[in-house]
């Protein structure tokens, strides 16, 4: 029988929490209503484990588990979903202000230490927090929204924060719409790509380009991917626009006329389609429809959706036997372990650009940068830093040893004709002077 209740805590544990939160964001989509999701991380854990030891690191744990228990009402959940991270599902919320009164309520009953024999200690913690739809409709990407927000409220020094909203931003009533347009936004034009080039380290040379799938509604204008991809997902939809991006991106790069030889092009693999057992017979059918010599596939899937190395290793492998790379995004943000460097079938990391844009003011961002780059060069890994928005940034990367740069230095996302424009006029010797080369 399997257990829905972490032992040590005896709260939800992180699959019956993610069963959990898929479900009540279905019910928050279909009766367009609000979720609130906080996650909650204990600051320096690791600290006082060696401090004072596992048994009273285990004490902390259930300290904590405790104050988020008191703080929930009764139809919310808590979990525990990681060694010293807890989440807190908040169904049926009418703003973000009830999520911000369940972090100020947490900060309180925190404020009481815990004894250790006669010293008192106190827990701090740092919450994220997302909301539903606003943020996503996507159980595992509103899990990541929430994620990046703790991140964010620590790197700041501060002790709680939410995901940064969209550009637009969108009522229920809008997001509902919006999944309607979106089943038909392929067959009326609306899906175009923009590419954003990527730059070899040791000459400053073009090598390929990411594509990037975006939205210009005819009706509310272009349309965040960070809205419609998730949406996309939630409705089903992400196979079809992952299928023509695929095959939009092949036809579009084999057309690229410029004088830098054979290039890449980086199509982007949703989590739940590297599983997917018919994935290498679709991949083979696009590459045979538009597969040219001049163009070297990649497909980028992120860390996260390696945790299912049953199916997703055995499937990569395969796509990989189809002259097919396969890069690792966002590469440090999900779940890390070195046994991936052994295992992993895949040809480059990512290295998330939230490392990279802090790698000169942030010592453990540059450590961090400076390991993964060392690590995946032993496992014969090339590794791509993104992010790269200034040139001292793109020095620190060549001095650590980085092999690709890509951010807004070299040049943004851009449609073809642009990016066709921008590979031709490219001098790898005015590359960090010249404002054309950005943007």
């Amino acid at each position: 029988m399997t257990l829905i209740n972490d032992e040590l805590t005896g709260l939800h544990n992180r699959r019956s929490f993610l069963a959990l939160l898929r479900r009540h964001i279905g019910y928050a989509n279909d009766k367009q209503t609000n979720l609130a999701l906080l996650v909650v991380d204990i600051d320096s854990f690791a600290l006082i484990n060696g401090a004072y030891g596992y048994d009273f690191g285990d004490a902390v744990l259930r300290f904590v588990a405790e104050q988020i228990g008191a703080v929930s009402r009764t139809r919310d959940y808590a979990a525990r979903i990681g060694d010293n991270r807890f989440a807190l599902i908040l169904p049926r919320v009418m703003n973000k202000g009830h999520a911000e009164l369940a972090m100020q309520k947490l900060a309180r009953l925190l404020d009481a230490p815990l004894q250790v024999s006669d010293t008192p200690v106190r827990v701090s913690v740092t919450v994220g927090a997302a909301m539903c739809p606003q943020h996503s409709s996507h159980a595992e990407y509103l899990l990541r929204q929430a994620e990046g927000a703790l991140a964010t409220a620590r790197l700041n020094g501060q002790r709680a924060g939410f995901a940064v909203s969209n550009s637009v931003d969108f009522s229920v009533s809008d997001l509902w719409d919006l999944e309607m347009q979106l089943d038909s936004a392929i067959q009326r034009g609306e899906m175009v790509m923009h590419y954003q080039p990527k730059v070899r380290l040791s000459d400053l040379r073009p090598i390929g380009a990411e594509a990037l799938m975006r939205w210009n509604s005819s009706s509310r204008g272009t349309v965040s991917p960070d809205i419609f991809i998730p949406i996309a997902e939630r409705t089903g939809q992400i196979k079809k626009l992952t299928m023509w991006a695929l095959n939009t991106a092949l036809r579009q790069s084999s057309e690229w006329q410029h004088e830098w030889g054979k290039l890449s092009v980086a199509v982007n693999l949703p989590g739940e389609l590297a599983t997917q057992r018919d994935l290498p017979d679709l991949v083979e059918s696009a590459l045979r429809l538009w597969g040219k010599d001049n163009i070297q596939l990649v497909l980028e899937i992120t860390e996260r959706s390696l945790m299912d190395r049953v199916h997703g290793f055995d499937i990569l492998t395969a796509i990989r036997t189809l002259g097919v790379e396969i890069s690792i995004d966002d590469f440090g943000t999900g779940y890390s372990c070195l046994a991936y460097f052994r295992d992993i079938p895949a040809d480059e990391l990512k290295i998330d650009k939230s490392f990279v844009t802090r790698m000169l003011t942030d010592r453990a961002s540059a450590d961090i940068t400076s390991l993964v780059i060392d690590l995946a060069h032993r496992f014969g890994l090339t590794v791509a830093a993104e992010g790269v928005e200034d040139g001292a940034t793109l020095d620190a990367l060549r001095t650590s040893g980085c092999d690709v740069a890509q951010g807004y230095l070299l040049g943004k996302p851009m449609p073809p004709a642009a990016f066709q424009a921008w590979l031709q006029a490219f001098r790898s010797e005015t590359a960090l002077t010249t404002t054309a080369m950005a943007g």
